[in-house]
């Protein structure tokens, strides 16, 4: 019997399985680290966005609510992980400003006037009622360096009508703006006492 190869012994297996079970533990927290880098990524853009929503929130004039204060208080702080991914989380960070610096999407700057006021100061000079398309466009004639997005417009329109600085009337399905400045000197009795 010189010839068969002696059997392994039982702490060579239990050796090859550690080995094994380390590898598979190994490759796991890799996975899970990635995992918690893309939703650090995640949760960073969402911040973002959420002040960026909150900015153009004020800026429309509602008052902005923080229901997230609420909710950062209850949820448990997520450490940092350990690997290089940090550095990707930080360029995909930067990467994202970089994009929201392309569009010319930048958040109003101190001094600069809202889109109410921008609506409002148009629709002033104005002799007839106009809609929200060609309020829009006048816009984005007048300001060719910034986005001007309709929506935006509409719902600056609408906050000049809730807060009294802008007058709405519709014409069958469409719908025109006045500025309350500009239509108040027509209503006004032209005979002075």
């Amino acid at each position: 019997m010189a010839g068969t190869l002696p059997a392994p012994s039982v702490t060579d297996d239990y050796a090859q399985r550690v080995t094994k079970d380390l590898a598979e533990n190994r490759g796991g927290q890799e996975r899970v680290r990635a995992e918690l880098a893309r939703l650090q990524s995640e949760l960073a853009e969402l911040e973002k966005s959420e002040v960026l929503l909150m900015k153009m929130q004020e800026v429309l004039g509602g008052a902005p609510k923080s229901p997230t204060k609420k909710a950062k208080s209850k949820t448990a702080a997520v450490p940092a992980a350990r690997s290089n991914s940090g550095t990707s989380t930080r360029k995909a960070q930067t990467s994202g400003r970089k994009a929201g610096a392309q569009k010319g999407t930048s958040p109003r700057e101190s001094g600069e006037p809202t889109w109410l006021d921008r609506t409002t100061a148009y629709l002033t000079g104005q002799s007839e009622p106009k809609s929200a398309a060609e309020v829009t466009s006048a816009l984005a004639e007048a300001h060719p360096e910034r986005t001007v997005p309709a929506a935006v417009v509409r719902n600056a329109l609408e906050q000049g009508v809730a807060q009294g600085r802008v007058e709405r009337s519709k014409q069958g399905r469409s719908v025109f703006y006045t500025s309350i400045a500009a239509a108040a000197p027509e209503s006004l009795d032209p005979v002075q006492s």
